[in-house]
């Protein structure tokens, strides 16, 4: 006995998907900033000082005299010089009334006219500071600084966002299928 027997093939189906990512891109601009600096005012005021240096006794003393001084000295030296003169000459008179006392009169007053003594040297120290008369009178100085604030301007740039959405597509690349065959 033959019993009819049932063969069933079946295929399942394979679905296929075809993926597109999504894209996402984000930039960020810098901000714009301006900034400044407005410089600080600076107000400065001085005295100035004052030195005052008395040099009149050191440069005497250095033979660096003022016009005044000095035709002061030689008149008291033309004066000096007239009496020394006066007394030397009334001496060297007296001295010739005198002749009757004995000796030689005329020849002692031209040994001694003729011959004087030697000079001295003249060395001597100049420029005693303790001479030197100074005042000083300090100056000042005032500064005044004023500080400016900065000056900061800034414009915040929004982000830039571009997104570009993912697909997602289905495609059969296999269809499902049942084939029943009757065998017998």
């Amino acid at each position: 006995m033959n019993i009819p027997q049932l063969e069933i093939q079946t295929t399942r189906g394979i679905l296929g998907l075809q993926i597109t990512k999504p894209t996402q891109e984000i930039e960020q601009p810098r901000a714009i900033l301006s900034q400044q600096q407005p410089a600080a005012i600076l107000e400065m005021s001085t005295t100035k000082s004052k030195l005052s240096i008395d040099t009149t006794e050191n440069r005497a003393d250095l033979d660096l005299k003022s016009v005044f001084k000095r035709t002061e000295e030689y008149a008291q030296l033309g004066k000096q010089g007239v009496l020394e003169g006066i007394a030397r000459r009334a001496q060297e008179g007296q001295q010739l009334v005198q002749i009757e006392n004995g000796g030689n009169p005329i020849v002692d007053i031209a040994k001694h006219t003729a011959t004087p003594p030697p000079a001295s040297l003249g060395i001597r120290f100049v420029g005693d500071r303790t001479k030197l008369q100074m005042s000083f009178q300090p100056g000042s100085l005032d500064i005044q600084v004023t500080p400016q604030k900065p000056v900061n301007d800034v414009t915040i740039q929004r982000p830039i966002h571009h997104y570009t959405q993912g697909k997602v597509t289905g495609n059969m690349e296999q269809w499902p299928s049942i084939q029943i065959d009757v065998k017998g």
